[in-house]
This record gives structure tokens, C-alpha cells and sequence, in this order.
């Protein structure tokens, strides 16, 4: 079973000519409306993927809530760990250029008060896969994860979007997984470098680097992979990141070698590269198979 605790979101997306500048407006044709927040969207893509989902978050009470859980909901995940908050429920405006690159500002909104209690004990058993990122409060993910440690769970931290915890949460996950800007920001917070191999010799933990369009370096006891991406034409890699943690939950916690996840995780990123969206761009797990 994986536990995912998280953001949850509405995104509005904005097909744009151009990212915006500072100060400038960019007119674009028309905006979307999708579910999204990196916590929601890592358990979709993990409840795609074929896994059992326990999803622990907040929303708030207002119009924006039932568009951000649609779709976990339609997939199954189990959302009674789900509080309703007098907030407002955490909304993303996204910008995305006809080359997929995109910028994203985030309203945190009721994201800010999920809290570790809203996970109980008894889900955090050696059986369970605990997925974090960090757009729920730092400290609330911390001491879920030092719950999680005493109780044998496995940890799967997506330091996303980069910021402190305390080293000792750090040290206790089982799999650490950043990009190459949270890489450089991580190795500068811990004085040492910024890749895969300098990041685990500092904490003892092992790291999974990606690289966007160079694929991934994974540093773990046995030595450094490295795992090339899939070639494709990239629509909107809004959710890419998501999907890649989400799947290598999943895999994980079938019992997958870390290599074969890796690939299989590598696989369902790029599928989700190539389609508009957020949580509309995840595949499930037959549309990996064939990719």
C-alpha cells in the first residue's frame, strides 16, 4: 500500500506563445482547469500505475475542492484522510510555452494546515510506501517521516519544491528523489556537491538525481546508474516529475528492483511528456506497457 501525504490543488493552466517575463503580459488562446498538486498528483499516478492509494491532505470548503480531488477519486484512492478546511483549497496558475517548458505559482491555501496526525499509526507499517514532497509544512513532513522510521515504513521523499528540513529527517528516509535544481540547492544547504554520489555520501541515503531530457543518476550503496530518457517531442512537462515519483512508488511497492522501477518510472514520465496537462497527462499502466 503506498501513503501519499501532500498537496492538493486546481491547476489553471495557460497555453502561452512565451513564458512571461517579470512585468510583462503574455496573451494566450484559452485556460484549463485540471486537479493537481504535487501530492495528488504522484498518488494518481501511483493509483494509475496499479497500486493500492491512501491519499492525506486538506481542501478547503469552497468550489475548488470537488475539481481537485475529481480524479483521485475516480481512480480509486482512498480519500477519507482528506480534512476539509475553512481555507481556501490550494489552487496553480501554470504558463506553458509550445516547446513544454512551463512556470508555476502556487497558492498554498489549505495545503498549509494537512497535518501528520491525519495519519495514524497503523498505516505506517513495514508494508507501506509513505510518498512525501514539501508543499505541505516542513515540519508536519518531518515528523511524519520520524513516525514512519519507528514503525518500519519505507520513505520516499520528493525534496519538491526545494526547502530545509532538518538533516535528521533527511537521514531517515529510505529514497531520496530531487531534479538537478534541487540537487544544487540541497548540496549547497549540506556543503558538498550537487550530484547523486555527493548527495548520498552526506547522507547516507540513497538519491535519485533526474535530468529532465538526459534521463536520471541514481547514487545507492552498490555505486552510481545511470538511466537515459526516453527520445520524444515534448508537449508540457508539467507533471513529468509527479509521474516519475508516483510510478516508482508503485513499482516499488510491488517489490521492483530499484533499476527496473527506475526504468519503468523513466517510461511513464516521458508518456506523460507528450500530452497537455496535469493529472490529465498521467498514464495507466497499460498505456507504460506499450510505450
Amino acid at each position: 500500500m503506498i501513503v501519499v501525504f501532500g498537496s492538493i490543488n486546481l491547476d489553471l493552466i495557460f497555453p502561452l506563445p512565451r513564458i512571461p517575463r517579470p512585468g510583462e503580459t503574455v496573451a494566450g488562446p484559452s485556460v484549463r482547469q485540471e486537479p493537481g498538486g504535487k501530492g495528488a498528483n504522484q498518488a494518481l499516478a501511483a493509483a494509475r500505475d496499479g497500486a493500492r492509494v491512501v491519499m492525506a491532505g486538506a481542501v478547503g470548503r469552497d468550489a475548488l475542492a470537488d475539481g481537485a480531488l475529481v480524479l483521485l477519486r475516480r481512480e480509486g484512492v482512498d480519500l477519507t484522510r482528506v480534512a476539509q478546511t475553512d481555507a481556501s483549497t490550494g489552487c496553480a496558475g501554470i504558463a506553458v510555452d509550445p516547446a513544454g517548458n512551463n512556470a508555476i505559482c502556487v497558492g498554498s491555501g489549505a495545503n498549509l494546515l494537512a497535518r501528520a496526525a491525519q495519519v495514524e499509526d497503523a498505516l505506517l507499517e513495514p508494508a507501506t510506501t509513505l510518498v512525501l514532497q514539501m508543499e505541505a509544512p516542513p515540519t508536519e513532513t518531518a515528523a511524519l517521516i520520524a513516525r514512519a522510521r519507528a514503525r518500519g515504513a519505507r520513505i520516499v521523499l520528493n525534496l519538491a519544491p526545494a526547502m530545509a528540513l532538518p538533516e535528521a529527517a533527511l537521514r531517515a528516509v529510505d529514497l531520496l528523489v530531487v531534479n538537478e535544481t534541487e540537487a544544487a540547492w540541497l548540496g549547497t544547504h549540506l556543503a558538498t556537491g550537487g550530484d547523486a554520489a555527493a548527495l548520498r555520501a552526506a547522507l547516507g541515503v540513497d538519491v535519485i538525481r533526474t535530468l529532465g531530457g538526459d534521463g536520471l543518476e541514481a547514487a545507492t550503496a552498490a555505486g552510481v546508474q545511470v538511466v537515459p530518457a526516453r527520445p520524444i517531442v515534448p508537449v508540457d512537462t508539467t507533471a513529468a516529475g509527479d509521474c516519475f515519483v508516483g510510478v516508482l512508488a508503485a513499482a516499488l511497492d510491488r517489490g521492483a528492483a530499484l533499476g527496473v522501477a527506475l526504468q519503468r518510472a523513466t517510461v511513464a514520465a516521458a508518456v506523460c511528456c507528450t500530452r497537455s496537462g496535469s493529472q490529465a497527462s498521467i498514464p495507466t499502466a497499460a498505456e507504460t506497457e506499450r510505450a
